[in-house]
């Protein structure tokens, strides 16, 4: 940081009048503070070069951006091109080499490329429960073949270049998958780029130390691809059945996170609460190979639960499961004003949603329906919903509902909004749906992979 107020210092003192130089300084306490520590502590992971990117095109864009800042810039993006682990780090490098040798013109084309690239930067993933499904006869499959069926839906996503597969934690005979970090090792063995994670670990009926311990080995088996979202969980048969009181639910997951944010130091701990044994100056292995594992905070909407995010400095992702996405935006800005508050640089921001890809709007509507309906109403039953309507799912699948379900212009443009409502740093699409048959869903997930996601990123590079 110092290295680049010094060569931002020296270009621009005598040069700008006061009005320039207030937006630059207003701009450098941000933009430039958030690029160092990223670069310095985390090695500048995708997310991160959106950051960068942007800051090079603001500065392209006024007048202060002199050459010595320019190629303190250039060497940020560098270094994120040769120790990201963005898949599409390559694409950058001729923009790069652009900028260094650069022409004013040569800069204006590498702003406005930089400008794609950071558009390239936003995630996308995919989630899944491990939903037990059915076949084309209806008839349910087993909690083995669904687990089988699973591992096959994320190789195909690894092979359409999808940028992140997360699986949920569930101990209940609707969902197959009580042990994600079991099935993301087999993932991982049978792919080699995307970044595999939980959706979400629920953290309060779990142990701090083997969460950390189960994904830094599952970071190691993958080569450095895990990531974890933690979460309280909205479905509570965990609680009962590793003997946790739900009366403790909020002190369970308040003390357990702490606890956690504590681990991700890969330093020798000392620690004591109430919900587990303490510890003295202990340290936790096998640590990651980055000395930095990925970590979410899942949210679904309370305001605490965005402040808490905030606090620890760990990255946002919302569960958006009902109502208008963009509704959302005051959280979002919430988050980030609590971030400042806390001395936090701007983190990313995600979303996770269910939705279904088919060939035209009505055939994924009618396809997923009724899945849709059953599935709503085995958990209504449990939870005192009223059954659901072909009008309210009408409603939550069009523009402004939560539902990403319809032809592949039709969700491309709807996830398009949202990602530039809320300021997105990842999209992640909830693909299973109750019982909808794996066949489907392989067709759903290949479209979302070649169609929606290139529309996607067509849409927020014009945009």
């Amino acid at each position: 940081m110092n290295a680049l107020t010094e060569v931002f210092e020296a270009d621009w003192f005598g040069t700008q009048d006061e009005e320039s130089r207030f937006l630059v300084i207003r701009s450098i306490t941000s933009i430039l503070d958030h690029a160092a520590r990223l670069v310095a502590i985390h090695g500048l992971r995708a997310y991160d070069g959106i950051q960068l990117a942007s800051a090079l095109a603001a500065y392209k864009r006024s007048s202060c951006i002199q050459s010595r800042l320019r190629h303190s810039y250039v060497r940020c993006f560098r270094r994120w091109t040769t120790h990201s682990g963005s898949s599409r780090r390559s694409d950058t490098r001729p923009i790069i080499k652009m900028a260094i040798e650069g022409s004013e013109t040569n800069m204006d084309t590498a702003a406005h490329d930089i400008e794609v690239v950071a558009a390239e930067t936003v995630e996308f993933g995919l989630d899944t429960f491990g939903d037990v499904t059915s076949d084309i006869d209806e008839t349910s499959l087993s909690h083995a073949k669904v687990l089988r069926n699973v591992v096959a839906e994320a190789v195909l996503a690894d092979e359409l270049g999808l940028d992140f597969f997360g699986i949920g934690e569930h101990h209940r005979e609707d969902f197959a998958v009580s042990a994600p970090e079991v099935v993301l090792a087999t993932i991982a063995g049978r792919t080699t780029r995307i970044r595999l994670g939980s959706a979400v670990t629920v953290l309060s009926s779990d142990d701090p130390v083997r969460v950390f311990q189960r994904f830094s080995t599952l970071d190691a088996l993958s080569g450095g691809r895990a990531e974890v979202i933690l979460g309280r969980g909205s479905f509570t048969e965990s609680f009962p059945l590793f003997g946790f009181d739900l009366s403790d639910y909020d002190q369970l997951f308040a003390e357990k996170l702490d606890l956690f944010t504590q681990l991700l130091t890969e330093k020798p701990i000392t620690w004591s609460g109430e919900t587990r044994a303490a510890l003295n100056n202990q340290t936790i292995y096998p640590p990651t190979e980055s000395g930095a594992l990925r970590t979410w905070i899942g949210v679904g909407g309370s305001q605490h639960s965005i402040v808490r995010a905030a606090r620890y400095g760990l990255p946002l992702m919302l569960a958006i499961i009902g109502g208008k996405p963009l509704s959302f935006a005051p959280l979002v800005k919430l988050y980030q004003q609590s971030l400042v508050k806390n001395g936090h640089p701007s983190m990313p921001v995600g979303v996770h949603s269910p939705g279904y890809i088919a060939a035209s709007d009505g055939q994924a509507r009618d396809e997923m329906w009724s899945h849709y309906r059953e599935m709503h109403a085995r958990i209504g039953r449990e939870r005192g919903w009223a059954p659901v309507t072909r009008a309210h799912f009408e409603h939550e699948t069009g523009p402004d509902g939560a539902l990403f379900v319809g032809a592949p212009n039709t969700v491309a443009a709807k996830i398009a909004k949202v990602v530039n409502g809320l300021g997105l740093s990842r999209f992640d699409l909830k693909y299973s749906i109750g019982t909808l048959p794996h066949e489907q869903l392989m067709n759903s997930i290949r479209l979302y992979g070649t169609e929606v996601v290139p529309l996607v990123r067509q849409q927020l590079a014009r945009s």
